[in-house]
């Protein structure tokens, strides 16, 4: 039972990164802003989420109850498609570091139409998917909490940015259409 979660697991993560590998523009020459320093306050705390997830184990005698298997079964295919369909609809607007290129598009599109930060979803949902593979619930709480405080970082400073842009469209938009886990505003 261990073995399939754990390849359940590494096809989840492989499925997820490979459109942030593959498919996303990264070295863009266009004026742009940025926004750095709050973007890598945010990844380094989600980074630590994802690491305590798989620092911090399931006992060894201990392999993952079946309900864990089905919990990542969910969420590695649902985090693969919202990394695939969020990467095709930012296409040139895709950038690792919250900011705005000087023709930067507001994307409401795709899977934008369900969250406003769709890739902070898909990496929510892989983080589920590794805390049910290998992670005691007492790991897992304070993983999600290092998870969630990273993402409102960026979520913060993205939506900040985008306001300052395209203003009432965005703030309507916003009203919309909820940050990151849909039907919660």
């Amino acid at each position: 039972m261990f073995l399939l979660g754990l390849v359940i697991l590494m096809a989840s993560w492989l499925a997820w990164a490979y459109p942030f590998i593959f498919r996303a523009p990264h070295i863009q020459k266009r004026p742009s802003i940025t926004a750095i320093g709050p973007t890598r306050a945010g990844l380094f705390l989600e980074s630590i989420a994802i690491a305590m997830a798989f620092a911090c184990r399931l006992p060894a005698d201990s392999p993952p109850q079946w309900w864990r298997i089905a919990g990542a079964i969910v969420c590695g295919p649902i985090a693969a498609v919202l990394s695939w369909t969020a990467v095709r609809h930012l296409g040139r607007q895709f950038r690792v570091n919250a900011g705005l290129y000087e023709d930067h598009e507001l994307v409401t599109s795709g899977p934008y139409r369900i969250v406003r930060h769709p890739i902070y979803t898909s990496l929510l949902a892989m983080l589920a998917c590794s805390l049910f593979i290998l992670t005691p619930w007492q790991w897992a709480v304070p993983s999600i909490v290092l998870f969630v405080a990273g993402t409102e970082i960026r979520v913060y400073t993205e939506d900040g940015l985008l306001a300052s842009r395209f203003g009432e469209r965005f703030l309507a938009y916003r009203k919309r259409v909820p940050a990151y886990l849909p039907f919660v505003r």
